[in-house]
Parts: C-alpha cells; structure tokens; sequence
C-alpha cells in the first residue's frame, strides 16, 4: 500500500436497522470487521441488499460501508436540491477526499482504528427520484465522452474494526499499481 497526503474529515454517520432509502444519523457507528455497520441492515458477510439477494443470496457483500463525499450535498444544493448527511444511504459522509476518483482497493482509515477497503461504486437507483422527484438525473449522468459517470458514493468492506465519529480523521492508502478504476458494484 502507498500512503497518500490525502486526508479528509468524517462529516456525520449514519445507520438503520431497517431497509429504508435514509439513515440516521448518529454521534457514532461501530465498524465491524468483515460485517459492515453494526445495527445496521446491510450488515453481513454475504449480501444484505434486497434485489441482489432475491438474485443469488450467496454473493460475498461488497456492499458493507457506503460513504459519499459531502461535496456531493454542496452540489446537489446548488442544482436545488437539499439533501443532508444519511438521507441518501450512505453510513459515512466525508469531505476532502475525491471518494469517486480512488482505485478499487484503496483503504480509508476511519478515526483511530476502523480500515474500509474500497469495492467500487454505488448505483443509484429509481428509489432516489421517491425519495427527491428529479434527483437521478444529478447523481447519474454522463461525461463529455458519453461515459456514465456515478456520483452516488462509493462502497467497501471492513478490514478492521473500531468506533468512527464525526470529525474523526480519514487517511487514505492507495494499493500499489496499477491501479483499477471503480465500476459499480
């Protein structure tokens, strides 16, 4: 692993029990070492998110940590859209890392101990235009080379267990070369 300067802030976290497209927020979650969030309903080895589940129930959960930058808030505010930290899914929301632009297999240390290694790329879907009619068409677009371009977070895996609260610091550590880009997952 290559150590980066890039360092962000963890802005809030959030979890729920429930399957349910928002989470709250809480003054801190608990990382659990390859289970995800504690309490929370993405949590387990294998996958916890419905359609995938219905698809083949067996599927290694790659899904266990969803962070988004909260940039992606400053924008969505921007195009009219008020969106706070867990109202999208997400358990970790940061600010300072290009979250989207990091290699499949980059680890992100969360406060003093917790270790999400990146899987790749969340996808939104239809479920977001209930939650904010339009709000689809903000978080899944294309580039200027007809590319899809996905800005609805990113997803991980927990290496390595701990408390994590807002304000903690984010390290990032980059995997060594070359380095693979996120597709969804």
């Amino acid at each position: 692993m290559t150590v980066t300067a890039a360092t962000g802030t963890v802005v809030a976290v959030s979890r729920d029990e429930g399957h349910h497209f928002s989470k709250p927020t809480h003054e801190s979650i608990r990382l659990l070492a390859g289970l995800g969030v504690e309490g929370d309903a993405h949590l387990g080895v294998t996958v916890q998110h419905r359609s995938r589940v219905a698809q083949d129930p067996t599927q290694p959960n790659l899904r266990q940590v969803h962070l988004i930058h909260g940039e992606l808030h400053d924008e969505l505010r921007a195009a009219g859209y008020e969106v706070a930290p867990g109202e999208l899914g997400e358990n970790v929301t940061t600010r300072g890392i290009d979250l989207l632009g990091l290699p499949v297999g980059t680890r992100l240390r969360l406060g003093g101990q917790a270790v999400v290694e990146v899987t790749g790329l969340r996808n939104p879907c239809v479920q977001i235009d209930g939650f904010r009619s339009g709000l689809l068409k903000q978080v899944v677009g294309r580039d200027e080379r007809g590319r899809v371009v996905r800005k609805g977070g990113i997803m991980g895996v927990v290496l390595t267990g701990g408390e994590v609260r807002p304000g903690d610091r984010v390290g990032v550590e980059l995997p060594e070369g070359p380095h693979r880009r996120l597709e969804r997952v």
